[in-house]
């Protein structure tokens, strides 16, 4: 059996959307979420159709990236891409439809949000239907470690964290005991430390089971 490829191995390039230019999909789009692993807070999801004309230089899988390439690159992908989309998805949602599901979701909010229709979809990792069919009626392809070899799906990472970052830095000065702000919802011993001390609040991903044991008795939301 082959062994699991490690995602800095791979070269974030546009060979992926050269292939689909060639085929005469000129406006490929990108998708990819974050959050998705976190204790707390919505998770996010963008899409984005970059403009083969006006390449951006570094774009890599967003957990690559410092917090202040990210940024950068962000306000870059929002100048030069011929269409980009941000969503949401509540932590209530990803709760009530299961976490693997919302990702799905708001990947295809994203796409169908674009003002611009593409033609082709690469997705990180992700099938836009059980069915292979897509619900958008778009071809796609869904690519293992995606965001590290593609630079459409890059940009989207980068896009939906960069935004997932700047709402838990709000959610922070709502929930300040959590240090959201250092670990963006993901369950840190620092934020496990709180969550035992403090409880959930409303924000916390009741279904992840490090928050569904500080529930009931003792927490009751």
């Amino acid at each position: 059996m082959p062994r699991a490829r490690d995602p800095h191995e791979f070269t974030c390039t546009a060979r992926l959307e050269s292939q689909a230019w060639r085929r005469g999909w000129r406006l490929v789009a990108g998708s990819d979420e974050a959050g998705r692993g976190a204790l707390l807070g919505p998770l996010y999801a963008a899409a984005v159709i970059l403009d083969a004309d006006h390449p951006i230089r570094g774009l890599d899988d967003s957990k690559k990236l410092t917090p202040g390439e990210r940024a950068s690159l962000a306000a870059e992908i929002h100048r030069k891409a011929l269409a980009w989309q941000v969503v949401a998805v509540s932590a209530a949602e990803v709760d009530a439809i299961n976490v693997y599901e919302a990702s799905r979701q708001a990947m295809l909010r994203a796409l169908a949000a674009l003002p611009t229709k593409p033609q082709f979809v690469l997705t990180d990792a992700m099938p836009l239907s059980p069915t292979g069919v897509s619900p958008l009626g778009l071809p796609y392809c869904a690519v293992i470690h995606g965001d590290a070899r593609s630079v459409t799906i890059a940009a989207a990472s980068i896009l939906a964290k960069v935004a997932r970052d700047a709402h838990l830095q709000d959610l922070d000065r709502l929930y300040p005991q959590y240090g959201l702000a250092r670990n963006k919802g993901y369950g840190t011993r620092e934020h496990l430390a709180a969550l035992r001390r403090f409880g959930p609040c409303p924000e916390h991903r009741k279904t992840y089971q490090p928050v569904k044991d500080c529930l009931l008795p003792l927490f009751p939301v």
